[in-house]
């Protein structure tokens, strides 16, 4: 079975797209996989089409020899935007192949561990901060302190045992929110991410209020990205340390100094979400910097992802993926959590645009904070074309 040619499909999701891969063979069968174009990664698409054209005639069934070959035409310009086009045609090589052996991809990992995947919700409060995106998701706007004790209510009330937000800053007199993002260069406070005393007692309040309405058995967790510098890290860490919080992830491309936060404070840190490939990961697993390795599936591939996981192992880390994309992402993550041991649990996202569920023919089945063991072959999955057909992009350029 040999590799003919490819397509790409982008479709809107409110704030920003999905963007999909079918992948075609001389068999008939197409594997499909989701890749992330929108947030950083301009002319992705580009790069996926000019390396697939790169391996038309080579055997679909053979995706480490595929990987390999990719790896090799772009080492001069490795990670990136051409390790993200990589493990695209890689994923969708996996679906080809349990298709064609009529097997889950969790079989060709090595077979499922588990039956239920914990899940935890991400992004919690963080988009309904946009008037406009909350009414996309049709949900009421966070604009007071008050509104997150209400959020982390619905939370628990829909089973979900964990949930991870992000900096929230309150404007009490004129009853408005907004999201601290100085790292992605999105609110003031870039270039020089600071931290201050009075964004820690913002965090505390906020951190407060939504576990005032999830209760005492939510684990919560705090997402900082890359909004500060180590020294600002270290302020906000030790200044939340009594909170008991599952985890505080930190975005830092120096695991020295990541190692050193995380020397300091009882909290979990968790790590590692923007690295590519085993090179980049074996450092931090070497200098103990993170407790739970955050890996990206779209960003790695499932099969390499499979090795960093196997390496974190040898270091007595468990891992998690990186999934705040859509259905796609979420099945292909499951897919990978339910088949290596060193797992800690899934993230997703829940609130978003309504027609998310419809864009492929697979929805979460989220039962008591756990998604369900997914079905195969493959990944289990088509997409629906005349969905993504109904909701053109509106963010990614199509180039033919």
């Amino acid at each position: 079975m040999r590799i003919t040619g490819c397509e790409i499909l982008h479709c809107n999701a409110g704030w920003r797209d999905f963007s999909f891969l079918k992948l075609a063979t001389d068999d008939g069968i197409t594997g499909i996989a989701e890749y992330n174009e929108c947030y950083g990664s301009p002319g992705l698409s580009v790069v996926i089409k000019r390396l697939v054209e790169r391996i038309v005639g080579m055997d679909a069934m053979a995706h480490e020899r595929v990987h390999q070959m990719l790896y090799a035409m772009t080492r001069q310009a490795p990670g990136g935007v051409n390790q993200q086009a990589i493990a695209a045609i890689e994923n969708a090589l996996l679906d080809i192949k349990g298709q064609a052996l009529n097997v889950p991809v969790y079989d060709l990992l090595g077979g499922a561990m588990r039956t239920e995947i914990p899940v935890y919700w991400s992004h919690c409060g963080t988009y309904l901060l946009n008037p406009e995106m909350a009414d996309q998701i049709g949900q009421p706007a966070i604009r007071k302190v008050d509104d997150l004790v209400a959020l982390g209510r619905r939370v628990r009330d829909a089973g979900f045992k964990g949930l991870k937000t992000n900096i929230f800053l309150f404007d009490h007199e004129r009853e408005t929110a907004s999201l601290h993002m100085p790292g992605f260069g999105r609110s003031p406070g870039w270039p020089a991410l600071h931290a201050t005393p009075a964004l820690v007692d913002a965090l505390r309040e906020e951190l407060a209020a939504l576990s005032e309405g999830a209760g005492p058995e939510m684990g919560i967790r705090l997402d900082l990205n890359f909004n500060f510098k180590p020294e600002g890290y270290r302020l906000v860490t030790t200044g939340l340390d009594d909170l008991g919080l599952t985890w505080i992830e930190i975005d830092l491309y120096d695991p020295k100094a990541l190692a050193a936060i995380r020397e300091r404070v009882a909290t979990p840190i968790a790590s590692c979400e923007s690295l590519f490939g085993l090179r980049e990961f074996r450092p931090f697993f070497e200098q103990a910097s993170m407790d739970v390795a955050i890996i990206d599936l779209p960003w790695n591939g499932t099969w390499l992802g499979a090795k960093i996981a196997a390496m974190a192992e040898a270091y007595e880390i468990n891992c998690a993926p990186h999934n705040f994309y859509g259905n796609l992402s979420s099945l292909m993550s499951a897919h990978f959590c339910a088949a290596i041991p060193n797992f800690r649990v899934m993230e997703i996202d829940i609130d978003d645009i309504p027609w998310k569920n419809d864009i492929i023919t697979w929805a979460p089945d989220i039962r008591n904070g756990a998604v369900q063991l997914p079905p195969g072959p493959g990944w289990g999955a088509k997409l629906n074309e005349d969905v993504i057909a109904a909701h053109p992009p509106k963010f990614v350029k199509v180039i033919d």
